[in-house]
């Protein structure tokens, strides 16, 4: 007799494809718009600012200040209201208030306007940032977590090379407050897109497990370090010098960039320190994949972390000692300098990860990204004043205290970083 099979009889399915490659593609857009409009795009809205208003430099570079300063703030609090509305969520509103930011840049006609429209874009453009990538990768990737960051994070460097281009050109077709509200309006109905498709899905919701393991498979173990909870963790060794190196490493990686590009030109000429700069953000990704790809499972992320900053602190000393006849060598530096750039905000991450409880690591990231937006919002001022002061006005030229004070502010994140290690 012919057997038959009941219908309601249940059926072997294939596997479902690991969701977790997906929470990363989405990471990456998610960054690719957060850097796009609060990091590369103030820079842009400056311009545009004093271009239409008249109104003096030092004050609408002191509202970029503010906006990076009250992002700061907001950083700090973004465990809590991801805890409480999510991340997709959270970060659906400060695309919002992002938008309605920019659009302040664009229409302010007091200058007491525009730095509330400071305050609503950098509080804004955080909810995208750094801590809502590492918050969306962290419940899917544990063991293969360096690799899964360093293609998320990928997207604020990508975000660079998009929009910093694509704002000049949509300001100069059809007006800042029109191109304001095309990229607000686009953006927000992307993260409104990825947070009904992607970042509502949790691993337990669709019965995986962290790194695409069998459900079956144990969670890979947690650090047996005991949390730190309240001023506990304000205290520890490790946490501070995490904080002090991310933060001094990144306030001389800005306040290098602020100004490389106007050194360069009277060199190279803008076009090429252009895509001389372009090259830096180029390497910033291939940098950061060669340490994903690289890095032993158990290796101490802080040496790591040193090794990068100590690429780039012989890229900052070449800039240093070179003429302005040696181009390839200027092109050198510059090339090794970049390979750092993506590392110093991907790396930290990785560092709180390895040293913390996991119940503690989503505020240790949140507070060195803090702190660390907070200290370097203030770069571009101060590396400004000291390249006035030494009369620079090209690569060669008269920077040679202003490379060597960006090289030996990061010999001491190096420093920081390495006091910290485990005895």
């Amino acid at each position: 007799m012919r057997s038959r099979v009941d219908a309601t009889t249940p059926q072997c399915l294939p596997p479902r494809p690991f969701f977790g490659r997906r929470v990363v593609a989405a990471a990456f857009v998610l960054a690719m718009f957060g850097w796009g409009i609060g990091f590369y795009g103030p820079p842009v809205y400056l311009h545009a600012v004093t271009e239409r208003t008249g109104w003096s430099l030092a004050w609408v570079s002191s509202a970029v200040t503010v906006h990076y300063l009250f992002g700061a703030l907001v950083v700090a609090r973004l465990p809590r209201l991801h805890a409480r509305f999510g991340v997709g969520a959270t970060a659906l509103a400060g695309a919002g208030v992002a938008t309605l930011g920019v659009l302040g840049w664009a229409l302010c006609s007091q200058p007491w306007q525009l730095m509330m429209a400071a305050l609503l874009s950098g509080g804004g453009w955080v909810t995208m940032g750094a801590v809502a990538v590492n918050a969306i990768i962290a419940p899917w990737f544990v063991r293969t977590r360096p690799a899964a960051l360093a293609k998320a994070y990928n997207g604020a460097s990508i975000g660079g090379v998009v929009f910093s281009p694509l704002w000049v050109a949509l300001i100069g077709a059809w007006g800042f407050a029109p191109a304001a509200i095309v990229v607000g309006s686009v953006a927000i109905a992307v993260v409104l897109w990825l947070h009904a498709r992607v970042f509502i899905v949790t691993p337990h919701r669709i019965g995986q497990a962290a790194d695409g393991d069998a459900p079956s498979t144990p969670a890979s173990a947690a650090t047996d370090t005991p949390s730190l909870p309240g001023v506990r963790l304000w205290r520890d060794r490790r946490f501070q010098t995490l904080a002090l190196g991310m933060a001094i490493g990144l306030f001389a990686q800005i306040g290098l960039l602020a100004h490389l590009f106007a050194l360069l030109v009277p060199v190279l000429g803008a076009q090429a320190a252009g895509w001389t700069l372009g090259l830096a953000t180029a390497c910033a990704i291939g940098g950061r994949y060669a340490v994903a790809a690289a890095m032993p499972p158990h290796a101490n992320r802080r040496s790591v972390a040193a090794l990068a900053y100590a690429v780039q602190l012989l890229g900052t000393l070449l800039l240093c000692a070179v003429d302005a006849n040696q181009l390839a060598l200027i092109v050198l530096a510059v090339v090794l300098f970049g390979s750092g750039i993506g590392n110093a905000t991907s790396l930290p991450p990785l560092i709180a990860q390895q040293e913390f409880a996991r119940v503690d690591v989503a505020r240790v990231v949140a507070l060195i990204v803090a702190i660390a937006q907070a200290t370097y919002a203030f770069a571009p001022a101060l590396f400004g004043a000291l390249l006035q002061a030494g009369g620079a006005v090209r690569v060669g030229e008269g920077a040679s205290m202003f490379f060597a004070a960006v090289a030996l502010v990061q010999l001491l994140a190096i420093a920081c970083l390495l006091l910290g290690r485990r005895r």
